[in-house]
């Protein structure tokens, strides 16, 4: 058993207010609980990662190259591996959510990203 308290968890913060935190998982899979700020986006990205993105509080809008979704509190989307998407908080309120990887992956994607 390997436990991950969430006050001591890696976090990292790739832009202003959007924040990240690594929590338990494994080469198999990982958990991230992130916060969004009002109006952010993240770019448009893929990677060789499945994505489960859960919303835990408020609202996201969930973009792919052929379609939009708007998640609301506990709703769910699974992204393919590769798949192009970008992820939006497109309200006035801060929002949480979590997001499911497989295989596991580390803050690496997006510090080692070239733009």
């Amino acid at each position: 058993m390997e436990p991950v308290n969430f006050d001591d968890a890696e976090t990292y913060e790739p832009e202003t207010g959007w924040r990240r935190v690594s929590l338990a998982g494994s080469d198999q899979f990982t958990f991230e609980w992130f916060e969004k700020p009002p109006g952010h986006s993240s770019p448009m990205h893929d990677h060789e990662n499945e994505q489960v993105c859960i919303v835990l509080q408020g609202e996201m809008v969930v973009h792919t190259e052929d379609d939009s979704i708007t998640l609301g509190e506990y709703d769910s989307v699974w992204l393919e591996s590769d798949e192009p998407h970008r992820v939006e908080n497109a309200s006035d309120e801060r929002a949480v959510g979590l997001d499911v990887f497989s295989p596991g992956r580390g803050f690496d994607f997006w510090t080692d990203r070239e733009e």
